[in-house]
């Protein structure tokens, strides 16, 4: 994902879904040890739930 989509998605993680600054830096730390999808690992470690996996794939479609 080019940094820039990167750093619009995080902002919409925060600011839309109230996902914690401390969730998304687990998760991008994970990125870096095991690259994946950002939603995914955020659902995978428990971060959000389904539903808001959904969204952030809503929204990403979308943008």
């Amino acid at each position: 994902m080019p940094p820039r989509k990167h750093s619009k998605l995080i902002y919409f993680l925060q600011e839309e879904l109230a996902v914690s600054p401390s969730s998304i830096k687990v998760a991008l730390k994970h990125c870096e040890q095991d690259p994946g999808p950002l939603p995914m690992i955020l659902w995978q470690y428990g971060l959000v739930s389904l539903e808001q996996l959904e969204q952030i794939y809503d929204w990403l479609e979308a943008a």
